[in-house]
């Protein structure tokens, strides 16, 4: 139990300066008023993490999930912050782009969590 909290506690540590650092990004990238880092930490979780489910199950790695799904993963993706982004674009009056942000943001981090299956279980065939 506490090899697995330390885990949980070290992969989230690094989950979360991952998406620090991926929101600084794509602010000074696309500049402010969407929220693109969310966006892309979330699509790019969910693709991760359909990656490592077939990874860690074809290696026998399950003794990693705590560190990398639920730790690094974890901390990464930001569901919280997704929906106070959508309540957010909301109260300012923008209905269409909050909308569009849950229907996308959903979506596509599913459709990238199928490609993550598909590549992985690719890579092991």
């Amino acid at each position: 139990m506490m090899t697995s909290l330390i885990q949980v506690a070290l992969g989230g540590a690094i989950g979360a300066s991952a998406r620090y650092l991926t929101n600084m990004a794509t602010f000074r990238f696309f500049g402010p008023g969407f929220p693109w880092g969310t966006v892309v930490v979330n699509v790019l979780g969910s693709f991760l993490m359909g990656v490592l489910v077939v990874v860690l199950a074809q290696l026998s790695g399950n003794r990693l999930a705590p560190l990398l799904m639920t730790g690094v993963l974890g901390g990464f993706t930001t569901f919280s912050a997704f929906s106070l982004d959508a309540v957010t674009l909301w109260e300012r009056g923008e209905a269409l782009h909050a909308f569009g942000y849950v229907a996308g943001t959903v979506s596509v981090s599913i459709a990238a969590l199928v490609a993550g299956l598909f590549v992985a279980r690719g890579a092991f065939a």
